[in-house]
């Protein structure tokens, strides 16, 4: 699902559109792979979630993830994708490569 940069607190995000369990509802930038994917402005592959440094788990079946970075066409950061997986390594370079051009042309306008 998404997080959304939140306005009122820049250095946050909310949770936004998912679907499945639910999200935490906050995460600062700079923590777990959301926040790091926010911070960086970098897509975050991430195979096993448990050997991730600050790694926030908001759903405990999740065993790999993959966050994407979305801008607006400025190229401010407006949100970040997130998608987990009970399989370990379940994402690749192809994923991310994919996911960003969709989220790019999906927020173009």
């Amino acid at each position: 699902g998404f997080y959304l940069v939140d306005e009122a607190r820049r250095g946050e995000l909310v949770v936004g559109p998912y679907q499945g369990t639910p999200g935490c509802l906050r995460i600062p930038f700079g923590k777990g792979v959301c926040g790091a994917a926010a911070a960086s402005e970098q897509t975050q592959i991430v195979p096993d979630v448990h050997a991730f440094p600050g790694h926030i788990a908001c759903d405990s079946r999740s065993n790999s993830e993959i966050v994407v970075p979305v801008f607006d066409p400025e190229r401010r950061l407006i949100a970040v994708f997130d998608v987990d997986s009970a399989e370990f390594a379940a994402f690749d370079e192809t994923d991310a490569e994919w996911l960003e051009r969709i989220l790019a042309e999906a927020f173009a306008e």
